[in-house]
């Protein structure tokens, strides 16, 4: 008896998903629970696990949009085979079908051949990252089930391994002829957009042509927080097993300055304004598959050690797509740092449904007044975009202002003063 593997509900406004990738190979055995493929929709990417175990059957294809309830495949009744994977078995059924070569080999050359093969075969997953990345499997030692290359093989392999042009050739078999280069090549290739992807698009066009955006800016000298960090970050990280980083320090800040300036935190819905009283900070995150903004809930009422171990958290889900569409769904005001990346000065674009977000920057030493002398500080610009149709010109230059003194002066984070 057969059972079906169905697209599973991930949220209230998600309809459809991508496949991704497929985790196993069709008529693989699998185990129950065991994850079997990538699911990607608008927000997420989340595995899909095996109901029960027996030999898969796959009916939908890498890059399929499902709509929720599609069937993904089947996994029919079966045990697991007995001294190996299955996958060896299928190369010798495909070799016992080859016309006997003019020269035959020995039998015991044969099968360290099809050893060899099982050894270097790699799982559909990693087979995409090294085909992508250029990598020749044959130079990855596998770590999975009789040798085979798995995901984080190939993961591993990306950062030393040769492209497979440079890689010598195999004993007995035919070297590879790297294709020469073209003196102004015009090559092009295409990729179908992710479901993220289309998805960021769309509310990154739907953002500046439905709200009324204006972007305010100002500039913080971090020496006094860089102080801080210097001679505290030992003793902090002794205590609370965390590093003291500036998102914070920042996340402190706006927060304490929300409060001051509800209509910052405050959204539209329909012919209503929303105040929340609590401060659900996005923090924008570069992951693999695209710009992530997983959410620190009730951030107001948590200290810096408490932040900094929330944003390492999630940072790290970012990193494995392993975030949660809850853990990504609301958030009542967004800071973005494209100071990681080198930025000097940006118009961030709003999260919506949410009026504000704040941009960071790098931080440059720079030639500024202090009473009346030239000195050298290090300076970061920091830009509020807000939507026009909530918060007025005064609350938003307001906020902005009130977070440059909080950093220029974070004793008063401590204080709340």
């Amino acid at each position: 008896m057969s059972l079906e593997i169905k697209v599973p509900a991930v949220g209230e406004s998600i309809t459809e998903v991508t496949l991704a990738q497929w985790l196993k190979q069709d008529g693989d055995y699998v185990e129950m629970d065991e994850n079997i493929a990538e699911l990607e929709s608008d927000k997420a990417t989340f595995e899909l696990p095996a109901e029960k175990a027996g030999i898969l059957k796959i009916i939908a294809q890498e890059g399929d949009t499902l709509e929720i309830g599609a069937v993904v495949c089947t996994i029919e009744e079966g045990s697991a085979p007995a001294g190996g994977d299955a996958a060896p078995k299928a190369e010798e059924t495909k070799a016992a079908a080859q016309p006997a070569a003019s020269t035959p080999a020995p039998a015991a050359a044969d099968d360290e051949d099809q050893n060899s093969y099982a050894a270097g075969t790699a799982s559909p997953a990693a087979a995409k990252i090294l085909r992508e990345k250029g990598i020749d499997p044959a130079a990855v030692k596998g770590t999975g089930k009789d040798g085979r290359i798995t995901k984080e093989d190939a993961e591993k392999a990306q950062a030393g391994a040769k492209p497979a042009a440079a890689q010598p050739a195999t004993a007995g078999a035919p070297a590879a002829t790297p294709a020469p280069a073209v003196a102004g090549a015009r090559n092009e290739r295409r990729e179908k957009m992710t479901s993220l992807r289309k998805t960021i698009a769309k509310r990154l066009v739907a953002v500046k042509n439905e709200t009324a955006m204006l972007t305010t800016f100002n500039e913080v000298n971090m020496q006094p927080i860089m102080d801080l960090r210097a001679k505290y970050k030992d003793t902090f990280k002794e205590k609370h097993g965390v590093g003291l980083g500036f998102m914070s320090f920042f996340t402190k800040a706006v927060t304490t300055a929300l409060k001051e300036w509800p209509a910052v935190n405050a959204r539209i819905e329909e012919n209503e304004l929303v105040y929340s009283d609590f401060a659900d900070i996005s923090i924008a995150v570069s992951a693999p598959k695209g710009l992530v903004v997983p959410i620190i809930r009730n951030a107001e009422s948590l200290s810096l050690h408490e932040i900094e171990k929330k944003i390492g958290e999630l940072a790290g889900k970012a990193r494995d797509n392993k975030l949660t569409i809850e853990e990504m769904t609301g958030g009542t005001f967004t800071i973005t740092n494209g100071g990681v990346f080198g930025s000097m000065m940006s118009t961030p674009i709003i999260n919506a449904p949410q009026s504000a977000i704040l941009g960071m920057h790098n931080i440059i030493q720079r030639p500024v007044a202090e009473n009346g002398q030239v000195v050298i500080r290090p300076m970061m610009y920091i830009a509020l975009s807000y939507d026009h149709r909530i918060i007025d010109g005064r609350e938003s230059v307001s906020f902005l202002v009130r977070v440059k003194q909080l950093l220029e002066d974070p004793a008063r984070l401590l204080l709340e003063v």
